[in-house]
């Protein structure tokens, strides 16, 4: 029996073949050996007659053309079932020999793929270089943020970052923005007192924190929302979702989507430099993990998250810690690029703009290697300052990204591309038999009139 399951066109298929194999079989043409005696003792004879043997070929009368009739599909497999049955197996038209070749064929196919993937020493080092470059920025410049009489102080490259902030936005004109109506919005709430529904937490300290509003990347959907609708939505310190309207704030309401989004961008420009700024992307939403119980006080995630925002872990932070991550992205992709272009590739071909495993086989995994190293460097920071603060959330992202891209890739995806590409490298092969056949069967039937049933 078949270790094959087959279709029922592979089935005729296979009966056609098998057909055709044992006709082909029982085909016994003459030696070529006898022949060409044959052909030479009647070449003598002519000679010896006198006649000279190409002098002949003209007087040789033109053969009328036959007519060949080529026989549909279902005629073919009407007379293989005939013959052979329908329950032929391709493997029984080889020997073992054959079989075992065609094995071996497959494995080496198989192989051309992995070593289209496998990456070599200098792939490795490229990566290992950029996880190693991207943990030593983060831990000596970066370090982590400490509240000081001059302000939020970290790192040299974070100290430089805030810097640069503080100078693109002056608190002078962040102040008078933040006061005029132009920026003003309907979920900037400091407090209890014009709510209707208490939020559990919500101050001076916390109120961007718990506003999802705030969130540089909620606040596209949920800041825009409230400020058409003259809402504010939070997520509190206990974790509940709460949306209420604020009367009070009435007349911060925009009824243009277009002008509410002015507002939002607006808003945030006037937030991000102050002393409790934006808090970093999603990280309202930390709220709703009210669960756990972490360190000596054994506190949630929702608390130790809390408490990260007010040692100042804000939008600007996030901003110095993203970039150890772009360093890394930046290192194996120019290093890729490089190796690629030495190694004969055009320049357009080598340019890493995606990680799309057909053009750049080994882009996606060097990346993975990269952010793991630098992902790893960034868990012993925080185990041996004992501070969640010291957490690169960038980085993290970028590690979480990659290894699903990773076990993605290695579960589903690489298996269907070996697949395709071996079997792309048989249809290749089939190709050119089937093109020769085809010229085979023109030649042939240059002297027939060939007729299509």
């Amino acid at each position: 029996m078949s270790k094959y399951q087959y279709s029922e066109t592979e089935k005729q298929i296979n009966s056609v073949l098998k057909h055709q194999d044992e006709a082909l079989k029982s085909i016994h043409f003459p030696s070529t050996a006898e022949a060409d005696v044959t052909a030479a003792k009647a070449d003598a004879l002519l000679r010896r007659l006198g006649y000279q043997p190409d002098s002949l070929k003209g007087l040789v009368p033109a053969q009328p053309r036959k007519t060949m009739v080529i026989r549909t599909w279902k005629q073919c497999c009407a007379e293989a079932e005939k013959y052979v049955g329908t329950d032929c197996e391709l493997e029984s038209l080889f020997t073992e020999d054959e079989l075992r070749d065609n094995e071996l064929a497959i494995k080496q196919l198989s192989e051309e793929f992995n070593a289209l993937h496998r990456l070599d020493a200098f792939d490795i080092s490229i990566a290992a270089l950029a996880g190693l470059v991207g943990a030593t920025v983060d831990i000596l410049l970066v370090g982590i943020p400490q509240k000081t009489p001059d302000g939020l102080k970290g790192g040299p490259l974070s100290n430089y970052v805030r810097d640069y902030f503080d100078k693109k936005f002056p608190e002078e004109e962040m102040q008078k923005l933040a006061n005029s109506k132009v920026s003003k919005v309907p979920y900037d709430a400091q407090d209890n007192r014009h709510t209707t529904i208490r939020v559990e937490g919500l101050s001076a300290y916390y109120h961007r924190l718990l506003q999802l509003g705030h969130d540089p990347l909620l606040g596209f959907v949920f800041g825009v929302a409230d400020i058409v609708t003259g809402r504010m939505t939070t997520i509190d310190k206990a974790g509940n979702i709460v949306s209420q309207v604020m009367e009070n704030y009435a007349d911060r309401k925009e009824s243009d989507i277009f002008a509410a989004l002015a507002k939002q961008v607006l808003h945030f420009k006037s937030d991000v430099t102050t002393s409790m700024g934006l808090p970093v992307p999603l990280m309202s939403l930390f709220n709703l993990l009210q669960f756990g119980s972490i360190g000596e006080e054994e506190q949630t995630i929702a608390e130790i998250v809390q408490g990260m925002y007010y040692e100042g872990y804000d939008f600007i932070h996030f901003c110095s810690m993203s970039i150890p991550a772009m360093l890394v992205e930046v290192i194996v992709r120019l290093g890729y690029a490089i190796k690629r272009i030495e190694e004969g590739h055009k320049i357009k071909d080598s340019i890493p703009l995606s990680s799309n495993r057909e053009k750049h086989p080994k882009l996606a995994t060097m990346l993975f290697i990269a952010h793991a190293g630098a992902t790893a460097a960034n868990a012993g920071k925080v185990y041996f300052t004992q501070n969640p603060v010291a957490i690169n959330y960038p980085q993290w992202i970028a590690f979480a990204k990659y290894t699903y891209s990773q076990l993605k890739w290695a579960l589903l995806e690489k298996p269907a591309l070996r697949d395709a590409y071996v079997r792309g490298k048989i249809n290749e092969e089939l190709d050119d038999v089937l093109a020769e056949a085809e010229a085979t069967f023109d030649r042939f039937a240059r002297d027939y009139i060939v007729v299509f049933n």
